[in-house]
């Protein structure tokens, strides 16, 4: 629907303030997709003919084309790939060269489908730099992925769509602090003394492992850690660690709601959506 691919049963998308609905081409000259794959390429093309190609079509001139294309390869490191056909290259590779698509005409919203699926870890990595870079200097990017690591890692803003309805938005870092537990886990350096849950009789402390115990902090006043290491010392300790919420988790709380609430299987997606203040939102 953001494409302008679909319209929707109600409501409207907008960009910039314009209705893509009302002014269709105006909107859609703002945007640029990256698809999941290597659909957005002619395979028999070579690197330079498919941005020559598509700058064209986003009505660049050949030399601005030109120009734009080697801007976009040397950002991605494909300079030395440009004479390559798209057929010869790594996943990886293909899957920058469409990102350069999509940014030709430098579009003030960028849509990425899956952009880092099936690539190795040096080709993922490239992709997650150069999306950051563009948010950083100010393209709004909506990025639908299940890889919730991926969506954890570059977001600023994220969202969850259970059967086509918006079940849960905000800020990132908000979204994970109001999941995460007011527990600590505490870790020793060696196995606890035998006498250990004896020491911590009373206290709001629970042995879960050889050299672990969590420390619940939901009534806490302040003191309540500093009293169990007191219990504890001298025993060795290696860590301790407040538990935070990653968006895997908040993934299955909140699709386990809509399981529980509508006694069916949902379908999910999840956007992670990098913007700078003022940019746009979902």
């Amino acid at each position: 629907m953001t494409a302008g691919l679909v319209r929707p049963d109600a409501g409207d998308v907008r960009v910039g303030g314009v209705s893509l609905f009302a002014r269709h081409d105006a909107v859609t000259a703002q945007l640029g997709a990256v698809l999941e794959g290597s659909r957005n390429l002619y395979w028999r093309l070579t690197v330079r003919e498919n941005l020559e190609y598509w700058g064209a079509m986003r009505r660049l001139s050949m030399r601005g084309a030109r120009r734009r294309a080697d801007e976009l390869l040397e950002l991605v490191g494909l300079t030395d790939r440009a004479r390559n056909t798209v057929q010869t290259l790594s996943r990886g590779m293909q899957q920058k060269v469409a990102l350069c698509q999509a940014l030709m005409h430098r579009p003030h919203v960028l849509l990425l489908d899956e952009p880092t699926l099936g690539l190795d870890l040096e080709s993922g990595e490239g992709i997650k730099r150069v999306v950051r870079q563009l948010a950083q200097e100010g393209t709004a990017v909506l990025l639908t992925t299940h890889q919730l690591d991926v969506a954890q890692e570059l977001s600023d803003r994220v969202a969850m769509i259970r059967k086509g309805r918006l079940v849960l938005e905000g800020a990132t870092a908000d979204v994970l602090a109001r999941y995460s537990q007011p527990v600590l886990t505490v870790m020793a350096a060696r196995p606890w003394p035998a006498d250990v849950a004896v020491r911590l009789a009373g206290l709001p402390a629970v042995v879960t492992g050889a050299d672990t115990l969590s420390v619940d902090l939901a009534d806490d006043r302040g003191s309540t850690l500093y009293e169990v290491l007191e219990r504890l010392n001298p025993h060795p300790l290696l860590k301790i660690e407040r538990h935070q919420a990653d968006l895997a988790q908040v993934f299955q709380e909140v699709m386990g709601e809509g399981l529980r609430d509508a006694a069916a299987t949902p379908a999910a997606a999840l956007s992670a959506v990098p913007v700078r203040e003022g940019g746009m939102a979902p």
